[in-house]
């Protein structure tokens, strides 16, 4: 009886896997089917071009492209340092009765919808931007600002998580030897749970490089390329939530598509860079 229930499982994890393959290359299937207008209307040109301007048919995705980027890199400026802290304080520093609820509290944050986080960005960090930095307040600045809470309770989850794991052994062998508590983070437990924190990383780029809502709320929808951050700009999320009701012709549709079509490629490509660092560091060890 065991040996069937095992086959079973392992015929439906088997199943499941596949499934989810075929999944991804539908959505990659119809977004290209979608963009081809756009591909053979435009095609390298699309990257590289900064005009968008719908009216004349002319739709170019850099700016696009730069404002997902440059938010993005923010976020992570902003949330990564704050993310670590926050694990250290939670695995090795807080006291007991403080650990439990504050964990708690951190992990709350990331339920709290994308289009909260919005209109919180708007009313309070919007004016807060425009009075400290200049401009509007409606910037890429503020959406950095926006992303950096939002993925904050991700790495700082996952970090913690990892951190947890390493075996008491190594760190009392560490005290042991004269270590301070900062010696045994600093030496043990972050390069053990290395792994485990750059997952962390990885999982809240990827939410931040796609998130739309938040996003959408204070970055505006300029579609300019600008070396200043507290002006307004747009980017590949933002784009698609602003416009795609609006296409009214089958190149503007598609144009959008072909956004669509790049968003998931740069998310897939960050993805497989990390796992192809993860195994080459497997084969290493």
């Amino acid at each position: 009886m065991s040996i069937i229930i095992d086959k079973l499982f392992a015929n439906l994890s088997k199943f499941i896997a596949i499934t989810i393959l075929l999944l991804v290359a539908w959505i990659f299937t119809v977004l290209l089917q979608n963009s081809m207008a756009s591909i053979q209307a435009f095609g390298f040109d699309f990257i590289t071009e900064s005009k968008w301007a719908p009216n004349l048919g002319k739709f170019g995705a850099l700016p696009a492209i730069y404002g997902s980027v440059v938010s993005t890199f923010l976020a992570m400026i902003l949330a990564v340092p704050l993310a670590i802290g926050v694990a250290i304080f939670l695995s090795e520093l807080a006291p007991a009765r403080l650990k439990s609820p504050v964990g708690v509290s951190i992990e709350l944050l990331a339920a709290i919808p994308s289009v909260i986080y919005g209109m919180w960005g708007l009313f309070y960090f919007v004016p807060i931007v425009r009075d400290v930095f200049g401009g509007i307040g409606i910037s890429m600045l503020t959406a950095g600002i926006v992303l950096s809470i939002m993925i904050l309770p991700f790495m700082a989850a996952v970090t913690r998580d990892a951190m947890n794991t390493t075996p008491d052994i190594l760190k009392e062998s560490a005290y042991a030897l004269g270590g301070t508590k900062w010696d045994v983070i600093k030496d043990i437990i972050i390069p053990y749970a290395k792994a485990g924190i750059i997952g962390s990383f990885i999982l809240a780029l990827g939410r931040a490089i796609g998130e739309t809502m938040a996003v959408t709320f204070v970055m505006g929808n300029v579609h300019k390329i600008s070396m200043d951050l507290t002006a307004p700009a747009t980017s590949i999320p933002v784009t698609l939530a602003n416009e795609f009701t609006e296409a009214d012709t089958e190149l503007y549709y598609s144009s959008l598509f072909e956004l669509s079509l790049m968003l998931l490629v740069i998310s897939f490509t960050i993805i497989s860079i990390a796992k192809f660092y993860f195994l080459r560091r497997k084969r290493i060890a």
